[in-house]
């Protein structure tokens, strides 16, 4: 009768370590998908982030204002000058503030021969403009034309508030314009 006693007792004692063990393995469970969410979040965040760093420099880009004044190369900057504002969710509240930091440089700069301009590329023919004449027109006794390649850095660096997450992108690009313009920025 004793053995029958005792045998109670441990199936008792191992149904609570099983249920224990399976205690465990939920909450095991729990922070396993708890930090996949995080990190799932923090993934997007640093993603929106890098997509906000680079739409700030195509707005840059796809003007020529940064070539003229590089100082304020954004068109419609938020608060201060080189200041771009994504609002991705468009609630009118920007959740990525971008900054062209350092400002965007003229690297390198090339003034584009007469001879090796295509009269049949329109964007060529406007740096031929001028070039009869051998008097009064710069460039026309050294054979340059009106125009110039030149290669710019531009840095932007986005970061959220909100996520905390940050973010930044360089990109090289290069531009022709007129000769005038290089005077001021891009000597």
């Amino acid at each position: 009768m004793k053995s029958n006693r005792l045998q109670r007792g441990a199936t008792l004692l191992i149904a609570l370590v099983f249920l224990v063990l399976l205690a465990l393995l939920g909450l095991s469970a729990f922070n396993t998908s708890t930090t996949d969410v995080k990190s799932s979040g923090n993934m997007q965040a640093r993603t929106e982030a890098l997509n906000a760093a680079q739409q700030a420099i195509e707005t840059t880009i796809s003007t020529p204002q940064f070539v003229a004044t590089p100082t304020n190369a954004i068109t419609t900057p938020c608060g201060a000058a080189n200041t771009f504002c994504a609002d991705y969710d468009g609630d009118g509240t920007p959740e990525y503030t971008v900054l062209l930091t350092p400002n965007p440089a003229c690297i390198t700069n090339k003034v584009i021969k007469s001879l090796e301009l295509n009269l049949d590329n329109q964007e060529d023919l406007g740096c031929s403009a001028g070039q009869m004449q051998q008097f009064g027109i710069a460039g026309a006794s050294t054979g340059d034309s009106l125009c110039a390649n030149t290669v710019w850095d531009v840095t932007a660096q986005a970061s959220s508030a909100v996520s905390g997450a940050k973010a930044t992108v360089s990109q090289g690009v290069g531009i022709r314009v007129g000769i005038d313009d290089l005077a001021g920025t891009c000597l």
